[in-house]
């Protein structure tokens, strides 16, 4: 095979990328949803909510953003893995019929 048809990664499985779709969109739609929070109490050290829930979300947003990050890694990772196995599992096939053609 030459280096263009080697694949690189494994199949995808659709669950990982479909947590990190709901989580990333969680995360921009929350705060576009304003009449959730055009109020001004709670107060919070006196500053109104409408302000303090938007810092908030920088906050939630970055932990979701870990999450998500978290899993696309992993999910790249185990697919990296199925290929190296496979090759690895090929190279061991290839190896004793090499070994005969050297004798």
């Amino acid at each position: 095979m030459s280096t263009s048809e080697t694949p690189t990664r494994g199949p995808a499985r659709p669950g990982p990328y479909v947590v990190s779709g709901i989580l990333l969109a969680v995360g921009i739609v929350m705060p576009l949803v304003v009449p959730l929070y055009a109020r001004e109490d709670p107060r919070l050290f006196e500053i109104p909510f409408f302000y303090w829930y938007q810092m908030l979300w920088v906050f939630i947003d970055a932990f979701l953003l870990w999450i998500v990050y978290a899993i696309v890694t992993r999910e790249d990772r185990r697919r990296r893995e199925s290929v190296r196995g496979l090759g690895a599992s090929r190279a061991a096939d290839a190896r004793p019929g090499e070994a005969g053609d050297r004798k």
